[in-house]
């Protein structure tokens, strides 16, 4: 869904206030001509994502943090902003975050503004569709290449050590969205802390630190017409530690033919072409030359962070149906099904 704004609407959709943001926006990006318009794109399920454009067409990228309530530490685009920059100076396809308004009398919110990226995300069958057979091959050995590449970074080298943090990224995660479960839940849900006691229990050493993405997935990028990568979206839950966290996220929305796994998105990778996820994983093997033993802790980690994240977007679909799009009020039973898919992963931990 696209909520869409013109010239000549001075209300503007929901999150921005036209004329301050036009007026900020002209001063602080070089070359921006108004008015502006702005579309948003998405459904709002997290950062709010909008395409800018100008008097001359020139296009860019506007991100804000959702409307209402939000958890503590979420949805930092000050965060996001000093990551894409050190990265898309680094060479990797990031878009470059032009800049950065932490003034929340402008908008009500901090925001960045980042280049425009042309290409498709892939985040309906329909669209995936559009790719042909050898697109979707060359697009599952691009993600991965991409999440590689991203893994072999040095985080002084890129000016991102400040980033590190004590302890394993699987001791931080589970700190911290047992935290965001508690504070977010709409009901008791056993299953969440069930997992969470088994994941703690079986928490592998981790032997080495990265920038992870903190949220990889098809949909998070931009893809080509031959399915090549243009540019890796969305750094709100980038965080540091072992790369296989990040390769577990991948899994976990990873959709294969006959298996009803992905959730919160449609069975986009279950398409004919895609690689199923043991292609995926042998590939980021092959690729980066890691050891995967400990992947299926990780996929099992996702998936139960994954349970609490939609928790989240469910309670503030809750508060203000603004924040959702269509089928929110479905998540709630979202969230037991990823719990006891999280729970499968654990008890084959255990065996």
């Amino acid at each position: 869904m696209t909520e869409a704004i013109g010239n000549g609407d001075q209300a503007g959709p929901a999150g921005i206030d036209v004329e301050a943001v036009t007026k900020w926006v002209e001063q602080e990006v070089a070359g921006v001509v108004g008015p502006l318009c702005f579309d948003r794109v998405g459904d709002g399920r997290s950062n709010l994502t909008f395409t800018v454009t100008d008097a001359n067409d020139r296009r860019l990228i506007l991100r804000r943090p959702p409307l209402g309530e939000t958890l503590a530490s979420a949805h930092n685009v000050a965060r996001e902003h000093l990551v894409a920059s050190a990265l898309h100076a680094a060479g990797l396809p990031v878009p470059a975050s032009l800049a950065l308004c932490e003034d929340l009398s402008v908008t009500g919110a901090a925001f960045l503004v980042a280049d425009f990226v042309d290409g498709q995300v892939i985040s309906t069958v329909e669209a995936a569709e559009k790719l042909d057979n050898d697109a979707r091959v060359a697009a599952s050995r691009s993600l991965v290449s991409t999440l590689g590449d991203l893994h072999a970074l040095d985080l002084a080298e890129v000016g991102l050590d400040t980033l590190r943090r004590p302890g394993s990224i699987a001791e931080r995660q589970l700190r911290r969205w047992r935290r965001q479960w508690e504070d977010s839940r709409t009901r008791d849900l056993p299953a969440i802390d069930r997992v969470a006691d088994q994941l703690q229990a079986a928490m592998p050493v981790e032997p080495e630190v990265r920038l992870i993405h903190g949220d990889y997935r098809l949909d998070n990028t931009i893809i080509g017409e031959t399915g090549g990568v243009r540019a890796m979206l969305d750094w709100e839950l980038c965080s540091v530690g072992d790369p296989l966290a990040d390769l577990g996220i991948l899994l976990a929305y990873w959709s294969v033919p006959g298996e009803d796994t992905s959730v919160l998105l449609p069975p986009v990778t279950a398409l004919p072409g895609f690689f199923n996820r043991e292609q995926i994983a042998q590939e980021y093997g092959r690729v980066t030359g890691r050891d995967l033993t400990n992947l299926p802790f990780y996929v099992a980690l996702a998936r139960w962070r994954l349970a609490i994240i939609t928790e989240g977007i469910y309670r503030r679909w809750l508060n203000d149906p603004a924040n959702g799009g269509p089928g929110a009020g479905a998540l709630g039973g979202a969230v037991a099904q990823l719990a006891e898919m999280a729970e499968e992963g654990v008890a084959q931990l255990a065996g």
